[in-house]
């Protein structure tokens, strides 16, 4: 079974088929850089990195567009309120944006369009819709007439005649109230800077125009996939669509991905938006102040623990269950230099790459083990690990694995079958007793498995590099109290005065230091 894509369009799963054999075009909707991108802002360039990796290792060649909106009501007024221009402001937003996607991994947008510099794109678009009747000049704006587009509707399943109502009619200007901006006319007290000349005098773009013009300047008429949150499907999206068609009469996008909202799940936040906590709530899950608190390998990994078409729950709690199961894989990882004498992530970066071994033509392959390149981590596996039990769950979690992947992009599937393989592997060293001088093989066998584990997860971009301990003190200190402390902890358990041991391990793990009792010893990590 090839790839296959749940369509917002058609509502069901489809075959993936891209408009050109081998390429892959992905637009999807960037921020309005009027205030810091909070935790909701990278939950669409988390989950299409992870699709575009996995669509590279398949063998597809993609280009994938993440549009800058640096034109926009919001701007202009946060703008003013700042005391600033707009062009500051909006160059200080995207590069605080621009700084977090780094600190998240998101590393394959190919083009980042801005809004102001496809101005003439934009009025080009326009003009062909003033032209073929689709829409209508009225004192210095252009409207998109809605009645003129027989299928307006179908991506959100909404009738033009059931949006009577939903748009204020601007002193009769326009000619129905689902009828949308194409340009806005300027108005005096503007700034300079977002007063653009048109046909139709000085003025600027509406939302919706700007990323039909933006996506197929780069992706021509017709693309793959336009992705974005649920809350795009209309207007914006739904408007999207009605425009670019009927400016090229030909279909837009092919498939339409729209990813689960994120839902804020904490008692700190009232239930009014404008109270002063759901205020201060949003500065704390700001992606600059997240960042400050989380590495940014955990956020991607609680992003990609749910499937993208799935709300995401955010809370501290949610937080810190995903960093316990995200340290499980950090520890069984230490667990293997330590046993084994070679870390994983090293032998991971020996092992193929994923991308490079991909075939060339790109058509969708099946997830059965062949010994097509596709099947990479799955061969490599069965090929150097001798122990077949072992063998046996690496292959089993590459097949799940990819068949997860296969199955509309399901990271959490993905992960899920990481989650089950992690186990077998630590069985594997407490049966050939490998921290205690095991065999050579057996350590080969160990190191190697776990380098397949790695090597998967980095299909989504998740253990690209070694995780770093942070310690408290790097002169000895630290390390220096912690054993006296573990020291005191053994006394404490040989004397069976278990209540206070243990209350030494729960007060060191609330401040995120965490002990390891091993047959070698007690070994303490912070985080």
């Amino acid at each position: 079974m090839g790839i296959v894509v749940y369509n917002t369009l058609s509502r069901k799963k489809e075959p993936f088929e891209t408009v050109t054999p081998g390429k892959v075009g992905i637009y999807l909707c960037g921020p309005t850089v009027y205030k810091p991108s909070h935790i909701g802002h990278a939950v669409g360039p988390i989950i299409f990195d992870a699709i575009k990796r996995y669509l590279v290792f398949r063998g597809y060649e993609v280009t994938w567009v993440v549009n800058i909106t640096d034109v926009e009501d919001k701007l202009i007024v946060e703008a003013a309120k700042q005391g600033m221009g707009t062009i500051e402001l909006a160059e200080k937003v995207t590069q605080d944006y621009l700084d977090a996607m780094k600190a998240l991994h998101v590393d394959g947008i190919d083009e980042m369009p801005k809004a102001s510099e496809c101005i003439g794109d934009i009025i080009a678009i326009i003009s062909k819709l003033v032209a073929n009747g689709h829409a209508y000049e009225s004192n210095g704006d252009v409207y998109f007439d809605v009645t003129k587009d027989d299928d307006y509707g179908k991506l959100s399943n909404r009738k033009t005649d059931e949006q009577a109502g939903t748009r204020e009619l601007q002193s009769s200007e326009k000619r129905n109230p689902a009828d949308f901006a194409l340009w806005k006319a300027s108005k005096p007290e503007e700034p300079e800077e977002v007063k653009f000349d048109s046909p139709w005098g000085k003025g600027r773009p509406g939302w919706h125009i700007e990323c039909s013009a933006m996506s197929m300047k780069i992706l021509g008429e017709t693309f793959d996939i336009h992705g974005g949150g649920l809350d795009l499907v209309f207007p914006h999206h739904e408007n999207e669509i009605a425009q670019s068609e009927s400016a090229s009469g030909k279909p837009f996008a092919k498939y339409w991905m729209h990813n689960g909202l994120t839902r804020f799940n904490t008692k700190k936040v009232a239930k009014s938006d404008a109270s002063p906590e759901m205020q201060a709530a949003l500065v704390r899950m700001t992606l600059h102040n997240l960042l400050d608190e989380y590495p940014g390998e955990l956020i991607r990994f609680f992003i990609l623990s749910t499937h993208y078409r799935r709300p995401i729950e955010y809370s501290e709690a949610e937080i810190e269950s995903k960093r316990k199961g995200l340290e499980a894989f950090y520890r069984l990882f230490e667990r293997i230099e330590r046993a084994c004498g070679s870390s994983p992530y090293s032998a991971a970066d020996a092992s193929p790459e994923p991308r490079a071994s991909a075939r060339a033509d790109a058509r969708p392959q099946s997830s059965t083990c062949t010994d097509s390149p596709s099947s990479e981590p799955r061969a490599s596996a069965r090929a150097i690990i001798a122990d077949k039990s072992l063998a046996k769950a690496c292959d089993d979690c590459a097949t799940r694995f990819m068949e997860s992947m296969d199955d509309d992009f399901n990271t959490a599937g993905a992960i899920a079958a990481l989650f089950e393989f992690a186990p077998a592997i630590n069985r594997f060293i407490d049966e050939q007793n490998l921290e205690t001088g095991g065999s050579d093989a057996a350590s080969a066998d160990a190191v190697s498995a776990t380098a397949r584990l790695i090597v998967l997860a980095r299909l989504i971009g998740l253990f690209l590099d070694p995780q770093e301990t942070k310690t408290v003190a790097t002169d000895g200190v630290a390390d220096k109290a912690m054993q006296v402390l573990i020291e005191i902890r053994q006394h404490l358990r040989k004397k069976k005065d278990y209540e206070t041991a243990d209350l030494i391990r729960d007060k060191l793990t609330e401040h995120k230091i965490t002990l390891e009792d091993r047959p070698e010893g007690t070994l303490w990590r912070a985080e």
